[in-house]
């Protein structure tokens, strides 16, 4: 599959068993990684930033919280705060809500995957790790039909395999990548 080297944006979900997902992917990302990066972890509605922080403290970029009204910037991770569904506006500025639950969770996979496949089309990656639920799936599906790339984490190697199952039941998904390999992946989108 050829990469589309003109991509603006990754989009990242976890649930279940995320953490260490994510930590092996922002550990192993390329320092010089030129797109922005907003991470949807489903966590509980008053967590406190640590996952932000401590993802900060082990990758070579920028890691933060997002806030409302943020533009994204190249080269930066953002995370989705506790109890706050996060979104990305047509001129790549990130909106923060606390409107209802979308699949028993806020922050929704979905509601930021379908936002930024709506702003990116086919110049976003959707990446699904490790989860326990369904969250996720309607946002890959959207990010597909736009042209997007998507990537799951393959299911033998999620300590949860239900989120990339369910994507890969119902998305005709890119590429499902071992999560060694997906870092490797998206360093090589520059």
């Amino acid at each position: 599959m050829e990469i589309n080297k003109k991509m603006r944006a990754v989009v990242i979900g976890a649930s279940a068993g995320g953490l260490a997902a994510l930590q092996n992917i922002c550990r192993n990302l390329d320092k010089k990684f030129s797109k922005p990066i907003v991470i949807v972890q489903h966590i509980h509605a008053h967590s406190d930033g640590f996952m932000a922080w401590h993802l900060n403290s082990i990758s070579p970029l920028k890691v933060k919280e997002a806030e409302d009204k943020e533009r994204l910037e190249n080269g930066v991770v953002y995370v989705a705060p506790a109890n706050y569904h996060i979104m990305i506006d047509e001129n790549g500025v990130i909106s923060l809500t606390t409107d209802e639950r979308v699949n028993y969770s806020r922050p929704s996979i979905d509601i930021l995957f379908e936002s930024a496949a709506e702003v990116f089309q086919e110049q976003v990656v959707g990446v699904i790790l490790t989860g326990a639920n369904g969250d996720g799936t309607a946002g890959m599906n959207s990010i597909k039909q736009c042209g997007g790339l998507t990537v799951i984490q393959d299911p033998q190697t999620a300590e949860v395999r239900t989120m990339p199952e369910s994507v890969l039941r119902q998305v005709d998904v890119d590429q499902v990548l071992s999560l060694e390999k997906i870092s490797e992946f998206l360093n090589n989108l520059n």
